[in-house]
């Protein structure tokens, strides 16, 4: 499985990862610290045999893809494992994920995954994954003291390879 994702800049990076660690440090859960997942948003999730055959369509969306504002306003779940801060689906987002989604579509013996597809995608960042029930509960008292409303902005575009996170290919926007 490889991911294409948007980062952040510094500054949303850190709120992120602050949450990321206080959830981890409150909970016990250390999946996201121990496996270095960098805060990001994830545009497209494929099954391809090799990052081969996606880097050439991640490599022609270098250039072509802008900086973004984006707000973070709400925390949920993904039961039963995952707790997420999400943003909302502006304008700028959407095509973004319909450039991303559409640059590798007619890639040869890829799938998309049916979460990431048009009209079935969720936008969130992970804030904490593999979270038992009580590790759940800990993890929302923990937003629930910690979490605010803030903006991001989208600096960056990667590839990147999972379980664990591997970076292959990472770019600036413009």
């Amino acid at each position: 499985m490889y991911l294409i994702s948007v980062y952040f800049d510094s500054a949303a990076t850190r709120k992120v990862q602050t949450l990321i660690e206080q959830i981890a440090d409150a909970s016990g859960n250390l999946y996201m610290t121990e496996k270095q997942v960098p805060p990001h948003m994830t545009l497209s999730a494929i099954e391809a045999r090799s990052a081969d055959v996606l880097i050439p369509a991640v490599k022609q969306l270098e250039g072509r893809l802008r900086r973004g504002t984006v707000s973070f306003v709400t925390i949920g779940q993904l039961f039963p494992y995952v707790l997420y801060t999400m943003p909302v689906l502006n304008q700028y987002l959407q095509e973004m994920a319909l450039q991303v989604n559409h640059a590798i579509s007619d890639i040869p013996d890829t799938t998309i995954s049916r979460f990431y597809q048009h009209h079935s995608w969720l936008p969130h960042v992970t804030l904490g994954k593999t979270l038992s029930k009580e590790q759940m509960r800990t993890a929302f008292a923990v937003v629930q003291d910690k979490f605010s409303v803030f903006e991001a902005q989208v600096t960056e575009l990667g590839l990147a390879k999972v379980n664990p996170h591997e970076d292959v290919l990472r770019f600036q926007l413009l």
